[in-house]
């Protein structure tokens, strides 16, 4: 059966949203009541939040997500962020103006390390992938229906998602309690690699939803195109670019967490809770109350931590996250709706601390 065939209507509190009768089409300014669908976080829980967009009337279900518009909700394919082609572009043009004035050093007899670093760049990227996917071969575990078949489930059903024609590999590598995952290829082949820490005793997901959106991540980086090694060869000069390099980076992790929200949004707030807190203090974490800060911590040192980072700093990622009406911010922290302000009488949090048992009497 197809992963995207309609299916009967399931409940539950991991139910696949894409599995029921029916796609709904996205409308772009039109606010309402919440879709009868497991709705994405809130944009807040203050006075005044805005409410999620209503999604409108369903379509035939026997249209796939792959033909349904690009955007920031769940359904229909993932929009790319809208600063990364830009981005991208610019920092291309300036790496082929480094490679072309490196040859012309090489040429004159003027050169030193980083000259040759230029010019045998090509070589240096494609050894430097053919190793990492070697050791993936050789020491990870490769998912499949018998090893770790839910993971393995995952990201067949997001490439299905995405609309790829081939499912990439997937392994599952000792994370030593680091939480962490990644893409990358060599060749023609592409690849993900999960850190062991997502997953229970048993190869069972830890927070399948969590993970499903981590993979989604993941493979939405290669749908995306972000680990080809034409593209990696035209951005060699990003980490010799702080500003500008790292800008593109933080903006391509945006577009592969709009894949993760596609493929399964209502992981969105445990998977960075397991980001911030790790994988058992995760449900700590008040999703709301961290985003809302977004808005909140300023200053020039915030703005370098982020400028200087490779990935979206963790408020302002998740507030992209809750506020799917636009893109994530890449320069400058987001403003909170006017008039917003945070709730008098706390946020709400449903976790509820384990009772110890009682110690022994010696």
């Amino acid at each position: 059966m197809q992963p995207y065939e309609p299916q009967p209507h399931q409940t539950g509190p991991h139910v696949d949203p894409y599995a029921q009768a029916g796609w709904a089409q996205p409308q772009d300014a039109t606010y309402g009541s919440p879709p009868p669908y497991p709705a994405p976080p809130q944009y807040g829980s203050y006075p005044g939040a805005p409410t999620p967009p209503q999604y409108g009337a369903s379509v035939p279900p026997n249209v796939p997500p792959q033909q349904q518009p690009r955007g920031l909700s769940p359904f229909g394919m993932p929009a790319r962020h809208s600063w990364e082609i830009p981005m991208l572009i610019v920092v291309v043009l300036l790496t082929v103006l480094a490679y072309a004035i490196a040859l012309l050093l090489l040429a004159t007899g003027n050169f030193d390390q980083y000259v040759l670093l230029f010019v045998f760049a090509p070589i240096l990227i494609w050894l430097g992938r053919g190793v990492l996917y070697s050791t993936q071969r050789v020491n990870g575990v490769k998912m499949s229906p018998t090893q770790f078949p839910e993971g393995y489930r995952m990201v067949v059903e997001a490439a299905a998602r995405f609309g790829m024609a081939k499912v990439p590999d997937a392994y599952v590598v000792l994370g030593n309690g680091q939480i962490n995952a990644f893409a990358s290829g060599h060749g023609f082949r592409r690849f993900v690699a999960v850190y062991s820490d997502l997953f229970e005793i048993g190869g069972a997901a830890r927070e399948p939803d969590a993970l499903a959106f981590i993979i989604g991540h993941e493979v939405g980086h290669i749908a995306a195109g972000h680990v080809s090694y034409w593209r990696q060869l035209g951005m060699f000069l990003g980490p010799f670019l702080p500003f500008v390099g790292n800008s593109l980076i933080r903006a391509q992790e945006y577009t592969a967490d709009n894949h993760g929200f596609c493929n399964r949004h209502a992981g969105a707030a445990a998977a960075m809770g397991t980001l911030a807190a790790g994988k058992y203090l995760n449900t700590l974490v008040g999703f709301d109350e961290m985003a809302d800060r977004a808005a909140i911590e300023k200053g020039f040192f915030v703005w370098v931590v982020n400028a200087m980072s490779s990935h979206p700093v963790l408020t302002w990622r998740m507030w992209a996250l809750r506020d799917r009406s636009r893109h994530g911010k890449l320069w400058l922290r987001p403003a909170p709706p006017a008039g917003a302000m945070p709730p008098q009488a706390g946020y709400p949090t449903g976790y509820q601390t384990p009772a110890l048992p009682p110690k022994t009497v010696p």
